[in-house]
């Protein structure tokens, strides 16, 4: 074989390697026959590859099978609330508690139950679940009786027909909603199997306090030598570094910080290596930027009328001197709908519309480490000082009015 046909073959290997990283990192849960199914074959494919890197760089284990590729991921901060499961529809709703507790025990009644389940069935299943004492304390009950429970039950099932925990074989769940039908579902249980991402099992922890326990569940090996702790501190980087818009520096403890300063080039090259993401670092922290643009959940800008509100209020956020209230920010929606609003849909023009656009806007920008709350307001945070210059862009496409 040639020199240049060697290096054709290497090219593409190398390509379709990443291919299949970067499917992971958007999906940690990949079927054979879902929506990603050639990445799934690529990741069959390079497996031993890529086991050995999520291994070895951020402690992810990563399980293949004929069904499903799951890499079960730990985020580097386990209290981040921004990126949330959402609801499989236009709206893209993202889970209550209510829905979270409600997932849990649906998981464990499929668990439990048959190869073939109806919602009907499955219903009966979480409302038995759902008597435990501990949760009724808690305030959390299910009847499902009540039209918006059911609907809560249909956005959970949604949910794992999108991850392919479930197949559905008859029926559609608005029927169950509406008390005039029934769904029948071939429950997947080599994906199934593979949902939890835990180190440690529920079961085996025994701290009662929320944030004690997910500690516990994803705490790694006793670090009782210095090469271990080094290796969780590279962990931790490295997963924030491949999850999170912008690591700052602020944020980091001292002897993170210390180790990043040391690594920093090490680092980000073996994350480049795989994803393709490049490294843009600045004086106040490091982003991993996606030259292909599509290895995120939040995008920004966007378009259509939340995006446009989002990124004018981004302007005046990085422009502001100091944290900015909520009432001040709603205000601001009201000023700029005098000057924008004929590219906004009419709901976001009606008076009153303001705090709940302040609040979308406001969502999106913490997802992307672009503003915080403060007990003073809202607070830009260093990388939203790219949109301090210059206009914003107010063209406004495809949103009906």
């Amino acid at each position: 074989m040639t020199g240049s046909a060697t290096e054709i073959l290497d090219g593409q290997r190398e390509a379709d390697l990443q291919r299949a990283a970067r499917a992971l990192l958007k999906e940690p849960l990949l079927t054979s026959d879902g929506p990603y199914a050639d990445e799934f074959r690529l990741v069959r494919r390079h497996a031993a590859e890529l086991r050995d890197w999520f291994e070895r760089n951020v402690g992810w284990t990563l399980r293949t099978d004929a069904d499903a590729a799951r890499l079960r991921k730990t985020p580097g901060i386990l209290t981040d609330a921004t990126h949330p499961a959402r609801e499989a529809s236009r709206t893209g709703l993202p889970f209550t508690r209510r829905r979270y507790v409600l997932l849990c025990l649906t998981l464990a009644a499929l668990e439990r139950g048959e190869a073939q389940v109806a919602l009907g069935r499955l219903a009966e299943h979480v409302v038995l679940a759902a008597a435990d004492p501990e949760l009724v304390t808690a305030g959390i009950t299910f009847t499902l009786e009540r039209r918006d429970e059911r609907l809560d039950l249909a956005a959970v099932v949604r949910l794992l027909l999108r991850l392919g925990v479930l197949r559905r074989v008859a029926g559609d769940e608005e029927a169950y909603v509406s008390g005039s039908g029934d769904v029948l579902y071939d429950v997947r249980r080599r994906v199934l199997a593979g949902m939890p991402a835990a180190l440690r099992g529920p079961s085996l922890i025994d701290a009662q306090d929320f944030e004690e326990r997910l500690a516990e569940m994803t705490a790694p090996t006793a670090l009782d030598s210095d090469e271990l702790r080094f290796r969780a501190i590279r962990w931790k980087l490295t997963r924030r570094l491949l999850d999170d818009p912008v690591l700052y520096y602020d944020d980091l403890a001292d002897d993170e910080l210390v180790y990043l300063t040391r690594q920093r080039g090490f680092i980000t090259a073996r994350i480049s290596e795989l994803t393709g993401l490049v490294a843009e670092v600045r004086a106040e922290g490091i982003a991993m930027v996606d030259p292909q643009d599509d290895l995120t959940d939040v995008r920004m800008p966007e378009q259509g009328t939340h995006g446009h509100i989002t990124l004018l209020l981004a302007q005046y956020l990085a422009r502001a001197h100091g944290p900015v209230t909520p009432d001040r920010l709603a205000l601001r929606v009201r000023e700029l709908a005098s000057e924008h609003g004929t590219f906004w849909s009419k709901t976001a023009r009606e008076p009153g519309a303001e705090p709940a656009l302040v609040e979308q806007a406001l969502t999106k920008l913490e997802a992307l480490g672009l503003a915080e709350r403060t007990a003073r307001g809202v607070a830009p945070r260093p990388a939203l000082a790219r949109y301090a210059v210059g206009d914003a862009v107010v063209r406004h496409t495809g949103e009906e009015r």
